[in-house]
């Protein structure tokens, strides 16, 4: 038998690869990226290790939202106009004596019940904000599509003073799913689905599971998740994971992610806790789940923890589909959706026939 010449993808064929080095990142990402200006010197990022402090962990969340804060002065300039969207914003109450906001776009011309999505913004479960201008934007391009959308302000360590770490924003992510759910004859809602990216993909998964376990799943009729970080790092990683080796560093690294797992569990008490980190959910968490959509990104960290839980899904009888998309890193739809509108309008569009289909 010849021996195949092989050339392995990423830092696994290359130990020096780097995003921008790798022949398959599309083009325009590349320039968006070269063409950015770089972080004033207060924005420069924290040094960190794969064992941080509680306190330096905190550090590293509170400088990645003063950086997202940073872009919303451009993500402002280049909002579209969205005419003919309703939008309303209300106080509802949370679990734990809090309240939090949720903001409620749909069409103005709308009269008849309408699909509605709950969407959970990203940011590792810790920092940005519902109000940040792209997700503004993506709840609106959302509306357009003949949707009801509702942003949830969810309890995090960037908006609120005391620490938040789990379960306390997905608690609140739930009320908002009950919420909505026990008012939809009021707001005309028809079906309703949780979406979410990376740090809201886990939110968006994890309610579902919260809510299978709580008896109430039957509120959900959908999941849909971008990049959903899933899995928290503790040292670490399930071996055919190959992501993280292939594409390790190129925007995520171990020490980033461990921050982050330190921030949402301080104690390191629930790496196994499938509500935290629903990578490790078992076919009992997982059967009698609605019907899940999970897109991943070929140059992403985190692009196999997508892929496998779709696989446990099915393995426990749920409808799931799981797509990979070539060339592509970590949710630009959100962060650049005007630096590949095609995946942009494919992805808003993926999500509202999704919406749309799943009435159960």
């Amino acid at each position: 038998m010849t021996e195949l010449d092989v050339t392995l993808p990423g830092r696994l064929g290359n130990s020096e690869m780097t995003l921008f080095d790798d022949p398959r990142l599309d083009p325009r990402i590349l320039e968006a990226f070269v063409s950015m200006v770089p972080p004033s010197e207060d924005l420069l990022p924290p040094q960190l290790t794969v064992d941080p402090s509680y306190q330096e962990s905190l550090n590293f969340v509170g400088y990645m939202h003063r950086l997202m804060c940073s872009q919303y002065a451009s993500a402002e300039a280049h909002m579209p106009v969205f005419s003919n969207i309703s939008s309303s914003q209300k106080i509802i109450a949370g679990p734990a004596e809090n309240e939090f906001e949720i903001f409620i776009d749909r069409p103005s011309d709308s009269s008849e019940s309408l699909p509605c999505i709950v969407h959970l913004h990203g940011g590792g479960m810790s920092f940005d904000s519902a109000k940040a201008p792209n997700n503004v934007r993506w709840r609106k391009s959302l509306a357009k599509m003949g949707l009801m959308v509702i942003g949830v302000e969810f309890s995090n360590e960037a908006l609120l003073p005391e620490n938040q770490p789990f379960p306390a924003g997905l608690n609140d992510c739930a009320a908002a799913v009950r919420w909505a759910h026990d008012n939809k004859d009021q707001l005309g809602i028809s079906s309703l689905i949780v979406i979410g990216e990376s740090g809201g993909g886990n939110l968006a998964i994890a309610t579902a599971i919260k809510a299978n376990l709580e008896g109430w799943v039957d509120a959900i009729d959908g999941v849909y998740a971008m990049a959903p970080m899933i899995l928290g790092f503790y040292g670490g990683t399930p071996p055919d994971l190959m992501s993280w080796r292939e594409n390790l560093n190129y925007q995520g690294s171990l020490e980033m992610i461990r921050a982050m797992t330190k921030v949402y569990d301080p104690s390191d008490q629930y790496e196994t806790n499938p509500m935290a980190w629903p990578f490790h959910a078992n076919e009992d968490c997982l059967r009698g789940l609605p019907p899940h959509m999970i897109l991943n990104y070929e140059l992403d960290l985190i692009r196999d923890d997508g892929v496998t839980y779709a696989r446990n899904l099915r393995a426990a009888g749920v409808e799931a589909t799981s797509i990979t998309v070539a060339g592509i890193h970590h949710v630009p739809e959100i962060a650049m959706p005007d630096t590949v509108p095609e995946l942009t309008r494919d992805t808003i569009a993926s999500i509202a026939a999704f919406a749309k289909g799943c009435v159960r």
